[in-house]
């Protein structure tokens, strides 16, 4: 089966990552195109789901990176906004494991400028699922202009949401205040064990399962890099193994992640409503496809995500 549209809504982000230069008075950057919501859209589409990418694109020097790279992946930006407003940029460090450290340069950048002039002509006919997440969701002055599309889009399509929260930008409470009004909004939340412990801090994840689906998420996903990933639908849980891979970078993994559980229930056509044909099984192959698009994802630098040809090979390479 094809799978259906996916709309994804958020923002696109340069990510600069520090490299050693000439001289120690000298900062080497190397720039690429990145952002949690811009990397799922660029995923989906690789793993051949078509993907529509609701963003604001701004006319400069990132910008122009960003709509290079999105639809050389094959994106769909035919509903981006041309904004005015500059690009939004992060600077990432790399420890010893691969590990980013972000320091952000987001004030009155593009994507966060939504108006509901912008979103109100967006035609869902042919989307199964929209996702969104990330600072788009906590960010003014867009931020309450991107929940009322969510809960106009819930009448029509699975809703997926990833906090991807950002503490040295947005304050982890602001999240905590909005995360019982997402789960309503909600049939699917993807985080990770680091967003776990910000928003819950020294909740065991099967406790904040259960809150969140008490709050109205059918289904909650919690990613725990090297461990893998624990699932749970409405309070059944199954836990994936990560898949071994010599990892280079951990930057935009989880965004991989999400786009292959979605890119395979999208596939088995479980997307598309309140996922009330979903069972358990279903979401343990959705989780094992999605650690596998993760693992390609650190087994090169940055935000790069694997094409459909790629997860193939390795499947065949499995076999072998």
């Amino acid at each position: 089966m094809s799978p259906r549209q996916i709309t994804v809504l958020g923002e696109c982000v340069a990510d600069a990552f520090t490299e050693p230069a000439a001289s120690r008075n000298e900062l080497a950057l190397r720039v690429l195109p990145g952002g949690g919501p811009a990397n799922t859209a660029a995923a989906l589409a690789r793993l051949g789901t078509p993907a529509r990418f609701l963003a604001r694109l701004s006319g400069d020097v990132f910008g122009r990176l960003f709509r290079a790279h999105l639809e050389a992946s094959g994106v769909d930006l035919s509903c981006a906004v041309d904004a005015a407003e500059p690009s939004t940029l992060a600077v990432a460090e790399l420890d010893a494991q691969g590990q980013a450290t972000f320091s952000f340069h987001a004030q009155a950048t593009a994507d966060w400028q939504w108006t509901g002039a912008e979103l109100a002509g967006v035609d869902l006919t042919d989307t199964a699922c929209v996702h969104t997440g990330s600072l788009a969701l906590v960010k003014e002055p867009g931020a309450a202009v991107v929940e009322d599309f969510l809960a106009a889009a819930a009448s029509r399509a699975t809703i997926s949401i990833d906090p991807n929260v950002r503490p040295l930008l947005v304050r982890p409470e602001v999240y905590r205040a909005r995360l019982a009004h997402w789960c309503g909004l909600a049939d699917v939340l993807r985080l990770s064990e680091d967003d776990l412990d910000l928003l819950l801090p020294g909740t065991p994840p099967e406790q904040a399962c259960d809150t969140w689906h008490a709050a109205g998420a059918r289904l909650v996903v919690i990613t725990r890099g090297a461990d893998g990933a624990l699932a749970s639908l409405d309070g059944e849980r199954v836990t994936v193994p990560a898949v071994a891979t010599q990892v280079v970078d951990t930057v935009g993994a989880g965004d991989s992640f999400t786009a292959g559980l979605l890119h395979h229930l999208g596939a088995q056509g479980l997307l598309g409503g309140r996922l009330t044909d979903l069972r358990l099984d279903d979401v343990e192959a959705a989780c094992r496809f999605g650690t596998r698009v993760a693992a390609l994802t650190c087994s090169v630098a940055g935000p790069n995500p694997p094409w459909q040809s790629q997860l193939t090979q390795m499947a065949t390479a499995d076999r072998a």
